[in-house]
């Protein structure tokens, strides 16, 4: 649907691109000839896909351990990213989230989430718009989030809350950055399944799945959302600025997403916590 060179020529980050749905996004970007740097704390699994994307596509990538939750890991990892030529593209992809009943979540618990979900992204948005306004450079802020900003969500409230807050700041800097050529756009998918997200947000006991509820019948797949975010990071979508798309089917017309965890026994949300800290490190 896109012409081969809509992205030629953009730099283009991506927080947590080297799994699930940001690892979804850096392939169709690529595929549409930008050049692509991909962060995320585990290494390894970064330069895995850089190579994977090198092998099958002949892509530039870049692969570069950053821990987004230290604002002063940002900073270098900025610095790096700017050496060989300015950004073009931030993709506000990492984040973390699981259920729990709020009451039970602990400060370190609730921390977990905030730290890449928010802070993350807010501090990987504020070290690329300073450099883009001190170098007169136009740039895009894209920010996967959630359709809880819309509906709220029981259960998953810390990331709710970091969700909302990133939508705040998409629509604030609109205004405030817009004039100086940068533009904040942001995408609520509904769900598309990842390994990382199925295992934190449907245990076992769950409900039949979202597809069951979901008025279009299926969940989404991860070619849709990636092609969504390649058209708003693109030139073509040069008007859009400071608005969240909703890519969920409908499925926020129907339900949070969260009404069946209510039914849930005390039972139940215990066997979840045990299971949850006999694999925590």
């Amino acid at each position: 649907m896109f012409e081969k060179n809509l992205l030629a020529g953009k730099r283009i980050l991506i927080t947590g691109g080297g799994s699930g749905l940001g690892a979804a996004m850096g392939r169709r970007f690529v595929e549409l000839g930008a050049e692509l740097i991909i962060c995320g704390r585990r290494l390894e699994l970064l330069q895995q896909t850089a190579a994977q994307l090198r092998g099958d596509l002949g892509a530039n990538v870049t692969a570069i351990r950053c821990d987004i939750r230290d604002g002063a890991s940002v900073e270098p990892m900025m610095d790096e990213v700017w050496r060989e030529a300015p950004l073009d593209v931030l993709v506000n992809n990492a984040a973390a989230t699981f259920i729990a009943q709020t009451e039970h979540l602990s400060f370190r618990g609730a921390d977990a989430i905030l730290a890449p979900t928010l802070h993350g992204a807010m501090y990987c948005t504020l070290a690329a718009g300073k450099r883009w306004i001190e170098g007169k450079h136009n740039g895009v802020v894209l920010s996967i989030l959630s359709t809880s900003t819309i509906t709220g969500r029981a259960f998953t409230v810390p990331s709710a809350m970091a969700k909302s807050a990133v939508l705040a700041m998409t629509r604030s800097l609109a205004v405030e950055w817009g004039p100086k050529g940068i533009r904040t756009v942001a995408i609520a998918p509904g769900p598309f399944p990842t390994a990382g997200a199925t295992g934190q947000l449907r245990p076992q006991g769950r409900d039949e799945g979202p597809a069951a509820k979901n008025p279009l019948g299926r969940v989404g797949e991860h070619g849709e959302l990636a092609n969504l975010a390649s058209f708003l990071i693109s030139d073509q979508a040069g008007y859009i600025n400071g608005e969240m798309v909703v890519q969920d089917g409908g499925a926020h017309l129907r339900s949070s997403g969260a009404e069946d965890l209510l039914l849930w026994t005390g039972a139940q949300w215990q066997r979840l916590r045990d299971g949850r800290s006999k694999t925590s490190p």
